[in-house]
């Protein structure tokens, strides 16, 4: 018996420890719960704010989004805070701001967050003629391709993509699911495009996470309300037993 209880506290203690391995310096750190894998072929569309469908997560898991980044001084703070907590993110970028803020870009890469795309300039695509829309698209996808990768070409090694105001239209939504491409909406998001204290913020996107029992949560990370917020968010998360999932593409290494 004495044995047995030996065991098990030396089991409890490994575990610990590899807890704390696995976010260095922060042993109470909320924490990825798991990785999962997108399929285009499956799961074309996601997002219950647009699409009848959304990804399959249980209740109390959450997938983080950010868009129109990256943008210096909040997308670094964006960053700290989910690095800090050991926690990964999709960042859907603006093309052209990835052009000009290449350093971040490889920097959400390195740190293990998954690279999607937003458009060049973020016009509104059901606006433009179906050729002028996939060129934005196009466009966007090279410009964030040569940041992160020093690659080119209209392929994306992330074939994620969420359109500008979520402005879609038939033709474009079947064209990128011929490419293969996913395209997310959102189940919730934290409406940081209105001024309001990081304080409001926070309560504001917890009530509705709250509501929703969980899914795909859209946040900016160009926002300096949203910056400020998030490392109190991510506290808020772990307190009310909410679980990280990381989206990446199918065949993700």
């Amino acid at each position: 018996m004495v044995r047995w209880l030996l065991g098990l506290m030396l089991l409890v203690a490994a575990n610990a420890t590899g807890h704390a391995a696995e976010c260095p310096g922060n042993p109470d750190a909320l924490g990825t719960e798991r990785v999962l894998a997108v399929n285009a072929a499956t799961t074309p569309r996601v997002g219950r704010k647009h699409f009848p469908t959304t990804l399959p997560l249980a209740r109390k898991e959450v997938v983080l989004t950010f868009d129109d980044g990256p943008w210096p001084g909040t997308t670094d703070r964006v960053l700290d805070a989910l690095k800090h907590e050991c926690v990964r993110a999709s960042f859907f970028l603006l093309g052209q701001n990835a052009m000009n803020h290449p350093n971040l870009v490889r920097r959400e890469a390195a740190e293990g967050h998954t690279i999607a795309h937003h458009s060049f300039s973020h016009p509104l695509l059901a606006r433009l003629s179906f050729a002028a829309a996939e060129a934005e698209i196009d466009r966007g996808i090279a410009a964030v391709e040569t940041a992160a990768t020093g690659g080119t070409g209209s392929t994306p090694k992330t074939p994620f993509f969420r359109f500008p105001g979520f402005a879609s239209s038939p033709a474009l939504l079947d064209r990128l699911a011929q490419r293969g491409i996913v395209v997310f909406g959102a189940d919730l998001w934290a409406s940081d495009w209105n001024p309001m204290s990081p304080s409001d913020e926070l309560a504001l996107v917890m009530g509705r996470l709250n509501a929703a029992g969980g899914g795909i949560v859209l946040f900016h990370d160009t926002k300096s309300q949203t910056a400020a917020m998030i490392p109190a968010f991510l506290r808020e998360l772990k307190r009310q037993g909410y679980r990280v999932v990381h989206a990446v593409p199918a065949g993700h290494n």
